[in-house]
């Protein structure tokens, strides 16, 4: 299938080698909040810590294949997606095993788009989104390989954009070696606090950088939204009335409004 058939899958990444910025949050939650508005959606995790995958439910030490056993051809992609209690979503689990996948991939053919082949074969999806560890690996230049739009979370403090120029620079490599769709969906202000100055003036610097490519929808600090993952639920399940499934649940509608008008 061709890339520009619009009928195929969107892929997504949601990267930023910088920890602790939601990035995970922000991939189970735009991807249950898609499952919510009727989209049909696979949420792969790419972390060996396997955060998305616990945060909805599913314990990697208990599924029998999960993604190292497909980026290394033991186990065929459909073998390792499991359903899970959000309606429309599914999920690719990670594993601890993953740990080791830049050894194992280094001297195959191609290695930089294992994931997209193995992608390639799953149909049946309206957006895949790609749960990249905090790193500028072999596992998150398979996703960006993979992926069409990058979505960039940051959280809203001093060092927000602090490495973001390395993020930029691999997305820039990536598009001109690997994967020349690949474009930045759009930037996500994080654990955002509208009462400090702090707050309002990291907010502004970004969108004065990056302009339109920063969400209207921001993510205010909310402890059920750090809750929920402990709970192995999506926001939406955990507090569906709580400002963090709100604002979630608007960044998948503005997500979904953006990717209608390139189509």
């Amino acid at each position: 299938m061709e890339d520009k058939d619009i009928n195929r899958a969107r892929f997504i990444a949601v990267a930023n080698q910088k920890g602790g910025v939601g990035k995970t949050t922000t991939a189970v939650n735009l991807a249950a909040g898609l499952a919510m508005l009727k989209q049909k959606v696979l949420l792969v995790d790419c972390d060996a810590q396997a955060n998305a995958s616990s945060g909805l439910g599913i314990d990697p030490r208990l599924q029998g294949s999960n993604i190292y056993h497909v980026l290394s051809g033991k186990a065929l992609p459909e073998q390792a997606v499991v359903s899970t209690e959000q309606p429309n979503l599914s999920v690719l689990p990670a594993h601890m095993d993953l740990v080791g996948i830049d050894m194992k991939l280094a001297s195959m053919d191609r290695k930089e788009q294992i994931l997209k082949a193995a992608l390639m074969k799953l149909p049946g999806f309206d957006f895949v989104i790609m749960d990249c560890p905090p790193s500028l690996g072999l596992m998150t230049l398979n996703a960006l390989s993979a992926a069409d739009s990058v979505l960039i979370p940051l959280q809203c403090e001093y060092y927000a954009l602090e490495g973001l120029s390395q993020l930029v620079q691999t997305i820039k490599v990536v598009k001109s070696r690997l994967n020349p769709r690949l474009h930045i969906e759009g930037l996500l202000l994080t654990m955002y606090d509208h009462r400090t100055r702090l707050g309002h003036n990291v907010a502004r610097d970004v969108r004065n950088h990056f302009k339109d490519l920063v969400y209207r929808t921001t993510i205010p600090r909310n402890i059920r939204l750090s809750e929920s993952p402990s709970h192995g639920k999506p926001i939406y399940l955990y507090d569906p009335r709580s400002k963090g499934a709100e604002s979630y649940l608007s960044l998948s509608r503005e997500f979904l409004t953006r990717n209608r008008r390139r189509s």
